[in-house]
């Protein structure tokens, strides 16, 4: 019985190694017709996350109203603005909402339909380059469907952030109604609230990053049934879904911290002169973001299919984890599957 935690990690990592190497694997493949539907179709957005990061603080008009409306409610609602961290806490929260408004266009368009012209080419077990090229009329009937599922996962992020800030809010008047009104005391509440948010908001954000393939693989699924399938897939899969969002995540950071190191200051370097050589190389990294993004629509994909397989399923009182582990001889060829029951790891 002691083994059985060892055991569930050891498999889930397999599964995590397993749905990975797929993926690359379906990406180098096709990597032609991935090229030239989805990643040019997510150029856009891409481009516009990136130079959000270096316009937005200059966007005064957007972001000063912003700023004050923010600075306002924490006034209102009673939290101690006259702490040394609300002041910075404020000024990026202004600064992603005003990226956020920014990048909203590209990311209800570009974005989207990206992410259903992937979709619809892995709809079929079949990833030879011929087959995968899905006519106009083919993604685009799925972009409503992803669409809607969109704005359901918008509402629900937004939901759990305010819901998040209530929560926060409640346990402060809480802590200042016992008298304890030490600074120390409200910056370690605040920090361990923030922590505690950003394990929720990480969850929902695999959840609902799961539902739009589920309502592109799915028929007349959209919107918040697309989600609750999705919740109903991931439930007791959070740990290997987390683990397949980080490492792409991560890249995505580090491809914007580039972009500003690299692209951003060399441009106020320059005199604010774009020269031909910051163009390119703001091209190229726009483009490594857009690659990035492709390939994550292709492991949740994978993901997705792997929990509709079976390949990490339940056991029939809902209790145990059931793992297929399919191994492959030397020349390719299935060999022989092993299947475990593991109990359910919380």
């Amino acid at each position: 019985m002691a083994e059985g935690p060892e055991i569930h990690s050891i498999l889930m990592d397999a599964t995590v190694i397993k749905i990975f190497r797929s993926s690359i694997h379906i990406f180098l493949k096709s990597y032609q017709h991935f090229t030239f539907t989805s990643l040019l179709l997510c150029l856009p957005f891409s481009a516009s996350i990136l130079l959000s990061q270096a316009l937005v603080p200059s966007l005064s008009p957007l972001l000063l109203p912003i700023h004050f409306r923010l600075q306002s409610l924490f006034d209102s609602s009673g939290f101690m603005p006259s702490l040394h961290f609300f002041s910075p806490f404020n000024l990026k929260l202004s600064q992603a909402i005003s990226s956020s408004v920014f990048t909203l266009p590209f990311n209800l368009s570009f974005f989207l339909l990206s992410r259903a012209s992937a979709i619809q080419s892995l709809k079929t077990n079949n990833t030879d380059c011929t087959s995968l090229s899905p006519c106009l009329v083919s993604f685009l009937s799925q972009y409503k469907k992803i669409f809607l599922t969109h704005v359901s996962n918008s509402f629900i992020i937004l939901s759990i952030n305010s819901s998040g800030f209530f929560i926060l809010l409640l346990v402060f008047h809480s802590i200042d109604a016992c008298g304890f009104i030490s600074p120390n005391f409200f910056l370690f509440v605040f920090a361990a609230g923030v922590v505690i948010q950003s394990v929720v908001v990480a969850k929902a954000y695999i959840t609902c990053n799961l539902a739009l393939i589920v309502a592109g693989m799915e028929i007349s699924c959209s919107g918040y049934l697309a989600v609750f399938n999705a919740c109903q897939l991931i439930r007791g899969r959070a740990s290997t879904a987390l683990f397949l969002a980080f490492p792409v995540n991560l890249g995505l950071s580090a491809l914007e911290a580039l972009f500003q190191m690299r692209v951003v200051r060399a441009f106020h370097l320059s005199d604010n002169k774009i020269t031909c050589s910051i163009a390119l190389e703001g091209l190229l990294i726009a483009y490594l973001h857009s690659l990035l993004i492709v390939v994550d629509t292709i492991i949740t994909c994978m993901f997705y299919k792997c929990c509709k397989s079976g390949c990490v399923a339940y056991g029939d009182n809902g209790d145990h984890f059931r793992y297929e582990l399919h191994l492959e001889d030397a020349n390719g060829r299935s060999a022989n599957a092993r299947a475990l029951q593991l109990p359910l790891m919380a």
